[in-house]
């Protein structure tokens, strides 16, 4: 009776956990930029811009399958709004002061999500694996001339087979994975020469 009991525990348990791996993830990453940028500027009035408009608010799902419940939703006016922030304490801390009037002939930051995609990678024997990629792209405009940076990140996180990331680890790897991105960006010598040029 005790070992039919304890069956049925163990059986309650992985039901539990298979469908709590298959519950949808909504998140709202507020990465931080975490290196030193260019002190290049004196004040410069920079307009800054960020760009992200995916084609849908979902960037994949945890199992892989494009069928799945498990699906991970990012709400892409929040997301912009962070990245935006960044941006601008980005070009603070180069020298320059941001602001959001277009200018004519005073420089331009653009800081463009192109890609931001959460997968399944290949996986070996009783190990799985999630695979995410972050595309940025920056262009900084500047007296007729114009730099664009692409900066790729892809970050892949394996785990035991059936023990998918809970939602604050998969937070934290998207907003790492952002972070990373930026990193490479805003420490660009090139993209802050231009800017202060």
């Amino acid at each position: 009776m005790a070992a039919r009991r304890f069956a049925l525990l163990i059986c309650l348990a992985i039901t539990v956990a298979t469908s709590g791996c298959a519950s949808p993830h909504y998140l709202q990453p507020a990465p931080k930029r975490t290196t030193a940028v260019p002190l290049v500027g004196q004040g410069q009035m920079v307009t800054v811009r960020t760009v992200y408009e995916p084609q849908s608010n979902i960037i994949g799902t945890r199992t892989g399958n494009d069928m799945s419940t498990s699906i991970i939703t990012i709400e892409p006016a929040q997301l912009r709004a962070s990245l935006q922030a960044e941006a601008e304490r980005a070009v603070r801390d180069m020298g320059f002061t941001p602001t959001a009037t277009s200018s004519a002939n005073g420089p331009t930051l653009t800081l463009t999500l192109d890609t931001l995609g959460y997968g399944r990678g290949t996986g070996r024997p009783l190990v799985d694996e999630a695979s995410i990629q972050a595309i940025l792209v920056a262009e900084a405009v500047n007296q007729g001339i114009t730099y664009t940076g692409t900066y790729t990140v892809t970050r892949n996180q394996s785990f035991a087979i059936g023990m998918r990331p809970s939602k604050k680890s998969n937070l934290a790897m998207i907003e790492g994975l952002l972070a990373d991105a930026m990193n490479r960006a805003f420490s660009d010598p090139e993209l802050a020469g231009v800017l202060g040029r």
